[in-house]
């Protein structure tokens, strides 16, 4: 950066520009990009208001105090002020500070924002802010908005990734699960057709995301081409976790990433692991057999999780290729498979399996056909056809009654959780990756994506992500108190959100009347209100 000092001929004023060069890979030339900051007078420079506003708030910011109001203003202060605690108490502030020094007051800003303003679209930013007190306390127009976008770099998400990933607890699970995102844009390269989630037709991209048990909060995430199943992610996640630097890694996996070469890959890198398996599954269905009779007794039955549940300890024939020599080496490992039976899920099963038995008779009967349901009309169902009667349908009993066998009944395999009604415990708190997804598909409008470039995209991405994690807080502390039972999320924020502080210039800020409704919901939130 170098000053520029350029004499205007009609008025003989000498004004002072800040000039940066940069190389125009278009026209393959060196250019400047200048910005006027003020004026000589007497040899001296006399700073412009842009450039005075700017050194003011630059040095506020390392001083991370707040910023002196230059008019009188009544602006909506409650909702941003309990944002700017949780960023404090989870170093989302620090670490944001740490990675991106120049526009993390604007990150957060858009990120209070979109908590704000669900559904609502970054074009409208401007009127919100006019309202409200946020950490980069000016507009960010439409223009600027894109541009902010575009300035995340992946250099700089990496390191905040892995900032926060530190101050994961020793002992955390993480969930992991995969979303996907339908998409118009034939400009973003990894929108492809895939198994859409929200049963869309439309193509799409997925997201991966790393969700932590204990704190409850998401801490990683990844974009994906819209056709990658989620069989194939566990080594792109392994890989990931390798460069977040975590030690112990405990894994919460949904049943679709289950195969045998996963599981040898988490053995490999000797990450432990929870994860849901298939009853059809072979050794699944051996030791189910085996234990039919034993777990339906009184001794199995949880009356606080009204179930049955047993613990099978076997060997896993682990198989591990070695990176230098290639040479395949056998080994086994001892895991737990946890088997369970639930009379309500057997009730549903059956119901659910006999519409779906019905609506595939009356597929046949009618000829209308589908062909993604042929191994299933060849499996429970007997045709014939007569030139006098024509199609006659009948149940094969056999194989419907080899389907009833399992109703009811479902397993998860680990090699770290003995005890299987622990092990139910830590899978089904992954159903709060879930409801993060709920959350950043609904409240943070990502239902379809609706920009026009990569660049935008992963910037939109990341600052909808930091909204995440201040909304998984709130969501979390809200179930933990009750608070659901009488309030909505939104109602809580409305509340909150319509406590006012008063800016006079040289003076500092009030805030307004707190009610009591109000320091409780900040009680319940875990923390004080403001004063």
């Amino acid at each position: 950066m170098s000053l520029v000092y350029v004499k205007n001929k009609q008025n003989g004023t000498t004004y002072v520009y800040e000039s940066d060069g940069y190389w125009d890979k278009d026209k393959h030339q060196a250019r400047n990009n200048r910005t006027c900051i003020g004026k000589l007078v007497d040899g001296k420079l006399v700073p412009n208001k842009q450039y005075q506003l700017r050194q003011q708030l630059e040095h506020l910011e390392k001083k991370q105090g707040p910023i002196p109001s230059v008019s009188i203003n009544r602006l909506f202060f409650g909702a941003t002020y309990l944002f700017d605690e949780i960023g404090k108490r989870f170093g989302i502030e620090d670490d944001l500070v740490r990675c991106f020094p120049t526009i993390h007051l604007q990150l957060r800003s858009v990120a209070y924002y979109l908590i704000m303003e669900d559904r609502n679209p970054l074009s409208r930013f401007s009127r919100w802010a006019r309202n409200h007190v946020h950490p980069y306390g000016q507009d960010i127009s439409s223009q600027r908005s894109s541009e902010l976008l575009a300035s995340i770099s992946e250099e700089a998400k990496q390191q905040f990734f892995r900032l926060q990933a530190k101050r994961l607890g020793k002992n955390e699970f993480l969930a992991y699960d995969t979303t996907s995102i339908s998409s118009h844009s034939q400009l973003i390269n990894q929108v492809r057709y895939g198994k859409n989630k929200d049963h869309d037709r439309l193509p799409q991209i997925n997201l991966a995301l790393l969700y932590a048990e204990e704190s409850r909060l998401p801490v990683y995430y990844r974009k994906l081409a819209g056709n990658i199943s989620d069989v194939s992610t566990i080594n792109h996640l392994i890989g990931d976790i390798g460069f977040l630097d975590l030690q112990k890694v405990k894994l919460i996996l949904d049943r679709g990433f289950y195969s045998k070469s996963n599981i040898d890959a988490l053995f490999a890198h000797h990450h432990k692991f929870l994860i849901a398996v298939q009853v059809s599954l072979r050794f699944v269905q051996q030791q189910l057999d085996e234990a039919r009779t034993t777990m339906l007794n009184r001794s199995c039955y949880s009356s606080d999780h009204r179930l049955y549940a047993i613990s099978r300890s076997i060997w896993w024939d682990h198989e591990e290729t070695k990176v230098r020599t290639k040479e395949v080496v056998a080994d086994r490992r001892r895991v737990y498979l946890h088997l369970y039976y639930d009379d309500q899920r057997a009730v549903d099963d059956k119901r659910r399996f006999y519409d779906r038995l019905d609506g595939l008779e009356q597929e046949l009967l009618s000829g209308k056909r589908v062909a993604e349901h042929a191994k299933q009309y060849e499996k429970f169902f007997i045709v014939k056809k007569t030139p006098v009667r024509g199609i006659s349908v009948m149940a094969n009993d056999e194989e419907v009654r080899k389907a009833e066998r399992n109703f009811g009944y479902f397993a998860l395999f680990s090699n770290t959780i003995k005890d299987p009604l622990q092990a139910l415990d830590t899978y089904r708190s992954k159903d709060l990756i879930e409801k993060t997804f709920d959350n950043l598909k609904d409240r943070l409008n990502m239902k379809r994506t609706l920009v026009s470039s990569e660049t935008n995209l992963e910037g939109k991405f990341f600052i909808q992500y930091l909204a995440l994690i201040y909304l998984s807080y709130i969501d979390a502390a809200m179930k933990d108190k009750g608070l659901y039972k009488n309030h909505t999320l939104q109602e809580v924020l409305d509340d909150l959100d319509l406590i006012e502080r008063f800016e006079e210039p040289g003076k500092r800020p009030r805030i307004g009347e707190v009610t009591k409704k109000q320091r409780d919901l900040y009680e319940s939130l875990g923390f004080s209100s403001p004063s």
